[in-house]
């Protein structure tokens, strides 16, 4: 009896070591730490030690267009070689199979993009935006149903997850003004707040996200918390002027974000321009200020990240980077 219940107990404990083991090496292969709760305090970014943080990450192309770039392996990549810790999942409303456009069966489809997205960011220890990408649709009202019924089901999903970033309106633009945006934006965060009070919300402005002084000037309500005001450029067209809106916001006490940039013109495309580029990026580290790039795809235009004629999803040699990608790696190294 005493040798079998010794063989029992000897059976039991290395049991327990392998299991132990085997937790462990599983823990380090499925990614690195979850980031740290975000809180906006003033004009800046805080996380939940306190400390001063800029955001710097990549923003995928239209979820429909390029889905197959939301995969482990690149968010991985990129935080490792790249030195990001945010990636911004750019989800169409109005083109292209747009969540809004498509039928029920491509809604799906981009909801469960969002969902691996999320999954994947945290995984790698990334910060993850989900963007409610207006464009073509330009009043943000012009869906507002529809984006009440997608953030409730955001919300409601991922409330406590210290990562998610969710942005309301990527660029109102036409005939639309700051008390549309601002009405709309009230109301999607009543029903964000309902379901999670402490995320991060980053909300749009006229003329594509550039006017932030204007909403400066009449600012959302304080009570919904933790909102930060989206701030869109791109180097070869958005100079000196936008930066003196943008400041002019800052003085007035206004928590910028670049949810959006590129070191080409406004239209994603032509030539790039890398001494308004650098101008660019010591105003945004000078005042710790999130930024975004446009763009994680393979499209043949200068501010997608992969050359054309490159098909590989991760794992990118220099070689394979477009002029835009490697200047830009290079300043968030």
């Amino acid at each position: 009896m005493q040798g079998k219940r010794g063989k029992v107990l000897f059976g039991a404990t290395l049991l327990m070591v392998v299991l132990v083991v085997t937790f462990v090496v599983n823990s380090k292969k499925t990614g690195a730490k979850a980031p740290l709760e975000l809180k906006v305090q003033g004009t800046h970014i805080m996380n939940s030690k306190g400390k001063k943080l800029q955001l710097k990450g990549i923003s995928t192309h239209g979820l429909s267009w390029y889905p197959e770039y939301v995969n482990k392996k690149a968010f991985k990549y990129m935080k490792k070689n790249w030195n990001i810790n945010t990636v911004r999942l750019a989800m169409y409303t109005a083109e292209y199979n747009g969540y809004c456009t498509g039928d029920a069966a491509n809604r799906q489809r981009l909801i469960k993009l969002i969902d691996d997205g999320v999954k994947y960011a945290e995984e790698a220890g990334l910060y993850v935006i989900i963007d409610w990408h207006i464009l073509s649709d330009g009043n943000p009202m012009t869906y507002k149903k529809e984006s009440l019924e997608f953030f409730k089901m955001m919300a409601k999903k991922y409330n406590g997850k210290s990562h998610v970033i969710y942005e309301i309106c990527n660029e109102p633009n036409g005939a639309v003004t700051w008390n549309n945006v601002k009405t709309y934006a009230e109301s999607v965060l009543e029903v964000i707040r309902k379901y999670d009070k402490d995320a991060i919300v980053i909300v749009g402005s006229p003329t594509w996200s550039q006017d932030v002084d204007i909403a400066a000037a009449d600012r959302i309500s304080e009570k919904y918390g933790n909102v930060v005001y989206a701030l869109h450029f791109y180097a070869a067209t958005h100079g000196e002027n936008l930066r003196q809106k943008a400041q002019k916001a800052l003085d007035a006490g206004l928590p910028l974000f670049v949810s959006e940039f590129g070191i080409c013109d406004a239209s994603g495309n032509g030539g790039i321009n890398k001494k308004e580029a650098k101008k660019w990026f010591k105003f945004l580290k000078t005042n710790k200020i999130a930024m975004i790039a446009w763009n994680l795809s393979n499209k043949n235009e200068s501010s997608a990240f992969i050359k054309s004629g490159c098909n590989k999803l991760t794992g990118w040699k220099k070689r394979e980077l477009s002029s835009s990608a490697r200047f830009v790696i290079d300043k968030y190294k």
